[in-house]
């Protein structure tokens, strides 16, 4: 998995009025758990970018004060009138110790249903996974090359090293299905006497 960095600095305040003035400052107060205490620090809107406006799952290294610490993102929390980022959530990842993120799917090639006139429609966007930091994918590639009208890929057909999927096992992640169109050829075709 690849990792990206971001900068911050420690809190000394936490509480609704110092995250209101960390906010007007343009940055955003966030936290680290899942460690031996919980870590409030800032860090600037705009070092978010490549974290949270990415297809890929990260690894993020947060660096604070000189010490580095390996996170991934669990929680972005957005304004809900102009949608901007008021609180990040991170999870920190421990050797050995397992953790649970969303990936993002990958469709690779092209469907022999979708050459024959059906469409081809992802039905999840990322997949819940857990494994170890270093075992877990920047992303779920699935080849779509055999599928065929009404064929489908479900998470249970899926299998990754290293890697347990969350999500239920007959739940289709992607399928070729019918259209109008190729519906209406079949239903057209002359019945032979």
């Amino acid at each position: 998995m690849k990792s990206v960095t971001l900068s911050g600095s420690l809190r000394a305040n936490v509480g609704k009025v110092n995250a209101k003035e960390i906010r007007e400052k343009g940055n955003v107060p966030c936290v680290i758990y899942g460690g031996k205490e919980q870590i409030h620090f800032e860090a600037d809107i705009r070092a978010f970018k490549p974290v949270i406006f990415t297809p890929n799952a990260h690894i993020v290294e947060i660096n604070l004060d000189g010490k580095v610490y390996k996170t991934v993102l669990q929680e972005a929390q957005y304004h809900k009138i102009n949608d901007k980022l008021i609180h990040a959530d991170f999870l920190e990842v421990m050797d050995g110790k397992p953790v649970t993120i969303s990936i993002p799917v990958v469709l690779n090639g092209q469907s022999e249903g979708v050459k024959k006139g059906g469409k081809l429609v992802l039905k999840l966007r990322k997949l819940k996974a857990r494994g170890l930091a270093n075992e877990l994918p920047d992303s779920i590639d699935l080849n779509i090359d055999k599928l065929n009208i009404g064929d489908s890929i479900s998470i249970g057909d899926i299998d990754i090293k290293g890697v347990t999927l969350l999500n239920a096992k007959n739940v289709s992640v992607v399928a070729v299905q019918t259209t109008r169109a190729v519906a209406a050829e079949t239903n057209a075709a002359p019945a032979k006497k």
